[in-house]
């Protein structure tokens, strides 16, 4: 029998949108009909007036367990995302310890089990870890993330030849590889000219990293990837500048995608004096010429989704006069969905460029696609259901993270997710959180075969080459 039916709204996908009832059975949507003409199920749910979206894929979420639970932890940061409308998220490896070993991975899956909605978890690309890269792809890691610059947990960037090393194992798994694409010896050399100039307020840290930190980043990276085959991702894309390298390496056939954050579209430098060190992410806020340009390539396509790089602090970790003491980020899970969804209810995109940038994207990119980031028959059952029309205003007290500070504090929203569902069972309703989901989250494990790459030099790789000289010793 039909464990759930929906009746009555209206189901949004990228290319199309029709008035249906939604039929899901066993997690899994079973099938889609005119109103009224998918017979009985153990619950019928009126969704009337409402839309029926994908869920929220982000790819980019810190939730700080092991090391930092004060900040955050599966758990909560997971409720975070529920409330968000967002059903799949993928956790960053900059925890304490990193995840960069199969250890460490095993670890971390056993405190993902909390989790409410599916998760997907990376392993670190890094200078000290090259050896260990063969066993996270084998023990299942869902991508690999590459700090090209410092950030949170002050991991060290791998060199160049680390970079490459990392790629060319990687590339025949099909795994992507994410980004922090920022150039780490020109930020250091700038923050510290600064800081011995007693340069302490929040402006300066846009001085420290000016956009040329991304532009080189990106475009290093993308011949790299272009010579390896491997799939790269950029994540929060911050300036117009690296738009460039990056719209060129898809031009020349890379498996190149890019990702932007909110933060990156709705606030500028205009906005440091009013919100002082809550401002600092990695990479910075940057001017308004920048916040048109993304918004523009995120609807051209260049910018292929939206993510948030959740990173919880408290309050205290967050103030601080001096700017360099300041932590970096801050929580976006729960708030990237009504405020995106404000810009559609504005005419700035239509709800199914929306879907597209959220959910069917990111499904695509990172190899979900098709059991995730569409409503259909035999997809995963993963829905937000909106209420267009419903106002709320952002309060930091009122999110489900436990970093309670937001730069988007008083901001009025438009559009929400009123029910979230993960594989068929509600893990929001009405707004609130449901009793007994901890637990209900999975990783996701079905990624779907990518094509095997074609790198440019596969005779030149650094294995190929070692095995060459084994074969002739």
């Amino acid at each position: 029998m039909t464990d759930l039916i929906l009746t009555g709204g209206t189901v949004v996908n990228e290319g199309a949108r029709a008035h249906a009832d939604v039929a899901i059975t066993d997690g899994v949507i079973s099938a889609i009909g005119l109103p009224g003409t998918l017979g009985d199920a153990a619950e019928i749910v009126d969704v009337t007036g409402l839309h029926l979206i994908p869920g929220g894929i982000d790819m980019h979420v810190h939730f700080r367990e092991p090391g930092y639970t004060h900040k955050e932890d599966w758990e909560t940061g997971t409720q975070a995302a529920a409330m968000g409308g967002v059903t799949t998220v993928f956790e960053m490896p900059n925890t304490h310890p990193p995840t960069r070993s199969v250890k460490e991975f095993r670890e971390k899956q056993a405190l993902a089990e909390k989790a409410c909605v599916d998760y997907g978890i990376y392993g670190l690309l890094a200078e000290d870890n090259i050896d260990e890269i063969p066993g996270l792809i084998e023990a299942g890691v869902n991508a690999f993330k590459c700090f090209m610059g410092n950030t949170f947990g002050n991991l060290p960037s791998p060199s160049t030849g680390a970079m490459l090393e990392g790629f060319e194992i990687i590339a025949p798994s099909g795994l992507r590889i994410s980004l922090h694409a920022e150039t780490a010896s020109i930020m250091a050399w700038r923050q510290a000219k600064l800081e011995a100039a007693g340069k302490n307020s929040p402006l300066y840290h846009i001085a420290a990293r000016p956009e040329v930190v991304a532009i080189e980043a990106v475009a290093r990276a993308a011949i790299l990837a272009e010579w390896t085959g491997a799939r790269v991702h950029v994540l929060h894309i911050s300036s117009a500048g690296e738009l460039r390298p990056l719209a060129e390496a898809k031009t020349r056939g890379v498996d190149i995608t890019g990702e932007t954050c909110p933060c990156y579209l709705f606030l500028d430098s205009s906005d440091y004096d009013r919100l002082g060190s809550v401002i600092r992410v990695n990479p910075p806020v940057r001017e308004k010429k920048d916040s048109i340009a993304i918004w523009e390539a995120l609807q051209s396509g260049v910018v292929d989704m939206i993510a948030t790089d959740h990173a919880p602090h408290t309050p205290e970790e967050k103030t601080n006069d001096i700017i360099w003491k300041a932590d970096c980020g801050f929580p976006g899970v729960e708030t990237q969905m009504p405020l995106m969804l404000s810009e559609v209810a504005a005419g700035r995109m239509t709800l199914e460029h929306y879907v597209r940038i959220s959910s069917a994207n990111p499904a695509r990119a990172f190899g979900m696609w098709p059991a995730k980031g569409r409503i259909a028959v035999g997809a995963q059952a993963d829905i937000a259901v909106l209420d267009m029309a419903r106002e709320e205003v952002i309060r930091a007290e009122r999110l489900h993270s436990r970093g309670k500070i937001t730069p988007f504090e008083g901001r009025k929203t438009t559009g929400a997710p009123i029910h979230t569902i993960v594989r068929g069972r509600f893990v929001q309703r009405d707004r609130t959180l449901c009793d007994g989901v901890r637990g209900h989250g999975r990783q996701v494990t079905a990624i779907q075969k990518m094509p095997t790459p074609t790198p440019r030099n596969t005779d030149q790789s650094l294995a190929a080459l070692l095995q060459q000289q084994e074969a002739a010793e």
